[in-house]
């Protein structure tokens, strides 16, 4: 087996023991950041967090509302037509770029299509799979306090799995609504804060209730849920998987996952494409050389080269992409299925940024007093600038495309039907999001950085070390290290200090990469 693969199968075989893990190792890292109770989920989505509920609150019939009547909602119209024009064009570059290997719906092509039939069909609905807290993203929006994430994974109504529970599909659609809205009022009429919003999140999620009892304290007058309004959408974002192929005598098995982004222009109330945030495009870059030279100027900016590093840059939307597959895998080395391929020197033959400008940029940097966190390298420059965009995230400790494919609560027993919800970069996020979570709370401005997707950022106080030291999220088996070299000072600065627990070493799985995973040393 390649040794990609091989890394790609002890992933699996990490993620379908985290679950049970960590339940009964302590209290779940996503607590107070994330809803994932299967029984509470499913009374919700009973309820008012029905997807008909949020898209069309006017419904007064409480029955499911359909694929098939979804996409023609006039809001929903321009979302159809959009998906409908980036399958084509996927069609058109796979024929071109592979003229010898079919694709289609059906397991009798190369590349196995995924059917819309189904997507616009009355067969198959949205269920609500998780509602996910990013407030940890209010340096992108302060005046909303952040984000409120409703995860809802697609699934078929007609003919039941194995277990006797409707199937579920690969596509997720994320409505992602303002954590607070205009004109919040608690119960005493006074206007809601950013603090009092962290706090009702925190608060609920110190709670041993389940199912029923635990939706009750979630929708309760100063419950979390309780501010989550139609009117505060913003925007949604699909996931699917728009082709598989299996493993064949020319092709390891690879899959491709399609991300967009609809707005939801309130006076039209209808949803728009629209840019991806850092999804930088690549193509258009590399294809007008005034483009990447006002790529290059912008990024290398003192300012702006720091909140990259931070991971709080916002790339202006000149340089963006409205659409992105994400493949994978894609294994650990350089590869032109991750979207910073040919940007930077070694990678192509006509690079947006050299190395030296990278290095040059950085020590002007320390020059007028800013000191990077992350990227101390070209290969951290690098490496960022992949993990920065959607689809180089999604590529990284995700499973499949996927990092929030949600609960599966629609099994005949729900609290047994899903062993991880979410992907490992997902949990090792969540130390970060609660600090940022508890800061608010008090008072105090939050540090938004972040560390690299394969690598989470580590807060300095104590009870937070101790919930990801260890584990297969930071320095346990199966964490993301870097291998050192026999000079210490032939090290790469960027990642040095990726290291694994007593007794473990780190194995590269790349031919150029010394990124590898933490294992148990050999004799």
């Amino acid at each position: 087996m390649d040794r990609a693969l091989q890394f790609v199968f002890i992933i699996l075989v990490l993620l379908c023991g985290t679950g049970p893990a960590r339940a009964a190792e302590g209290p779940a890292l996503e607590r107070g950041a994330a809803i994932t109770d299967p029984l509470a989920l499913r009374e919700l989505d009973r309820g008012r967090f029905a997807v008909a509920r949020v898209m069309v609150p006017e419904r007064s019939v409480d029955i499911p509302l359909t694929c098939g009547q979804l996409f023609t909602l006039p809001s929903m119209a321009m979302v159809r037509t959009a998906l409908d024009a980036e399958f084509e064009r996927y069609i058109v570059r796979h024929k071109a770029g592979l003229p010898n290997e079919s694709i289609g719906v059906g397991t009798g092509h190369d590349f196995q299509l995924f059917d819309r039939a189904v997507l616009y069909s009355d067969d198959a609905r949205f269920v609500l799979a998780g509602i996910v807290n990013r407030m940890d993203r209010a340096f992108a929006s302060p005046e909303s306090c952040g984000e409120v994430r409703l995860i809802y994974r697609l699934a078929r109504t007609g003919p039941a799995g194995e277990d006797g529970a409707p199937r579920r599909l690969p596509m997720t659609l994320n409505i992602v609504l303002k954590a607070r809205g205009g004109g919040m009022t608690d119960a005493k009429g006074a206007g809601i804060t950013c603090a009092g919003i962290a706090r009702r999140w925190l608060d609920a999620g110190e709670s041993t209730l389940t199912g029923a009892d635990l939706v009750a304290r979630l929708l309760a007058r100063d419950g979390p849920l309780d501010l989550i309004r139609p009117e505060n959408i913003d925007r949604i974002e699909t996931n699917l998987q728009i082709a598989h192929a299996p493993k064949s005598a020319v092709r390891e098995f690879r899959t491709d996952y399609l991300l967009k982004v609809f707005r939801f222009d309130s006076t039209a109330r209808a949803f728009d494409e629209a840019p991806m945030e850092n999804q930088i495009d690549r193509e258009r870059i590399l294809a007008n050389a005034d483009l990447g030279r006002d790529f290059k100027a912008w990024l290398l900016d003192p300012r702006h080269l720091n909140e990259f590093d931070r991971g709080t840059v916002l790339i202006p939307e000149r340089f963006l992409a409205r659409a992105a597959i994400a493949s994978t895998p894609v294994g650990f080395d350089p590869s032109e299925l991750q979207p910073e391929y040919g940007l930077v020197q070694g990678e192509g033959a006509n690079p947006v940024f050299s190395e030296s400008e990278i290095v040059a940029a950085l020590r002007k940097a320390a020059d007028v007093g800013v000191t990077p966190a992350n990227i101390r390298s070209v290969a951290g420059f690098r490496r960022r600038l992949n993990d920065v965009t959607c689809s180089g995230c999604h590529q990284t400790r995700g499973i499949g495309g996927f990092h929030f494919p949600g609960v599966d609560w629609m099994a005949a027993k729900p609290s047994n039907s899903t062993v991880v919800p979410a992907s490992p970069h997902f949990f090792g996020d969540q130390i970060r999001r609660r600090d940022i979570l508890n800061s608010m709370k008090w008072g105090s401005s939050p540090d938004y950085s972040r560390g690299f997707s394969e690598r989470p950022q580590l807060r300095t106080r104590s009870e937070f070390l101790a919930e990801l030291k260890g584990t297969g999220h930071y320095d346990g088996w199966g964490a993301h290290c870097y291998q050192p070299s026999a000079k210490a000072a032939d090290d790469d600065p960027s990642f040095r200090n990726w290291t694994c627990a007593a007794g473990l070493a780190c194995e590269a799985a790349g031919k150029t990469s010394r990124i590898g995973m933490c294992f148990v040393k050999s004799r």
